[in-house]
């Protein structure tokens, strides 16, 4: 807990004392808590509802990127053995604090904690930069943790940790040893720190911010509950959906800017290599 304690204090400092003052001070002076609350609660469920429609306006070139991912992810399945006897032979040498911190940070209550505290402070200050990066962090959430849950369901695949070969699928199956497709501790855990990382400009602030969000997915992958796949997959809806909602409201003017998303990712493989490529 303590190591908890200490990446809130560390979250608050970034992205309450790392950003610009309040930009909508014009209009948010003259509203009450409950004003903000309302708007932002509108912005969060109208967030959510155009991820969901989002394929509705999908053009050929974004079901190319689709086919492309899913063939793509099909190829590193074939790795997910090879990299789990990796990861799990890493353990006994793999820092404990590193463990314990990984499995709570992906914890749906470490998530509400989190961000409940950093929308409480944005809401009482009224900082616009802070309830944006929660309402980004939220609505992300919604999206990207109502597709793991219906997916690790539906598809049904065995964790690493029950013996069970990585091409073992159950569907449906109500058995926790058969939800291992995707990752949700990497959604919640990739989704803050993307979300948290697109409000600064810093590379090394960044590189802080996303190395914090690895060691849940990397703790996944060594005490054997997921496959590389499952990770993967995680890492990529949670980045694809909190760009997609960052776009929306930076489009639509909810809240102000300093500089438009430009960061555009594309999944890409060949005979010899497998990537995930983030063009900025």
């Amino acid at each position: 807990m303590r190591q908890l304690f200490c990446l809130v204090c560390s979250l608050y400092s970034l992205v309450c004392f790392g950003q610009q003052a309040n930009s909508l001070e014009y209009s948010q002076d003259s509203l009450t808590v409950w004003d903000i609350l309302k708007y932002d609660a509108k912005n969060t469920t109208q967030s959510v509802a155009y991820a969901y429609t989002s394929p509705l306006r999908w053009d050929n070139d974004d079901f190319r990127k689709l086919t492309t991912l899913a063939v793509g992810v099909f190829a590193l399945s074939l790795a997910d053995e090879a990299a789990n006897d990796f990861f799990t032979g890493q353990k006994d040498n793999y820092p404990q604090f590193a463990l314990d911190f990984g499995y709570r940070f992906g914890k749906p209550q470490t998530f509400f904690v989190l961000n409940a505290g950093l929308y409480g402070y944005g809401l009482v200050t009224k900082n616009e930069t802070v309830r944006k990066t929660c309402v980004l962090i939220v609505s992300s959430t919604i999206t990207a943790g109502t597709l793991q849950s219906f997916s690790k369901t539906a598809f049904g695949r065995a964790r690493p940790s029950s013996g069970k070969d990585y091409d073992d699928f159950n569907p449906f199956s109500s058995e926790a040893m058969y939800h291992s497709f995707p990752s949700g501790h990497t959604v919640l855990s990739v989704t803050m720190a993307h979300a948290i990382a697109k409000q600064f400009d810093n590379t090394w602030v960044k590189i802080g911010i996303y190395s914090i969000g690895a060691i849940t997915p990397i703790t996944r992958l060594v005490e054997g509950a997921h496959w590389l796949t499952d990770v993967a997959v995680g890492t990529i809806l949670s980045v694809v959906v909190v760009d997609s909602i960052d776009k929306f409201l930076f489009t639509k003017k909810k809240y102000t800017y300093k500089n438009p998303p430009k960061i555009s990712w594309n999944f890409t493989f060949s005979t010899n290599q497998i990537g995930f490529i983030g063009t900025f």
